[in-house]
């Protein structure tokens, strides 16, 4: 398996080893635009890998802050109650750059830099950019990639 993600398309693709494609998703790629630089908010570009899968078994719409479910379930309510936050639902797929000295090490890394795959409210706009430089998914569609992937699943970012 291996991961495609276009940000001028803003979609991902899933293909076997075969080179067919299996999925097709829309996504959301950072409102700053592209880059590997550390505080820029702007997704990374480049090969990287799946480093952790985090959330198998929690429920849809569960809330994630530092990687750990919090116990609360995402609602229209619960985010009226906290404008601004940026919502990590459901489940991680956390990226780790493959290129050392551009999206690995240094000031450039993506793993140090917490860049995922992750939910986001059904109310959130797909197939634009709009996150803080994760990747940004409909939950039930991150949980149908999540079951297909395994850790170490190459994930090319093309601009």
């Amino acid at each position: 398996m291996r991961i495609s993600i276009s940000i001028r398309e803003q979609v991902l693709e899933l293909f076997d080893d075969n080179g067919k494609l299996l999925r097709r998703y829309p996504v959301s790629t950072g409102a700053n635009g592209v880059g590997e630089e550390n505080g820029s908010y702007c997704t990374p570009r480049g090969r990287h890998v799946i480093r952790a899968r985090i959330g198998a078994g929690q429920p849809e719409n569960a809330v994630f802050v530092k990687r750990r479910p919090t116990g609360e379930i995402y609602t229209p309510e619960l985010g009226a109650q906290h404008p601004g936050r940026d919502w990590i639902l459901t489940r991680i797929l956390w990226l780790s750059g493959c290129e050392s000295g551009y999206n690995r090490g240094g000031s450039c890394d993506t793993m140090r830099r917490y860049v995922y795959i992750h939910g986001t409210p059904d109310s959130t706009e797909l197939g634009k950019p709009g996150s803080r430089g994760c990747v940004r998914m409909r939950n039930a569609e991150l949980i149908e990639l999540f079951e297909l992937v395994q850790a170490g699943t190459a994930v090319e970012i093309t601009a």
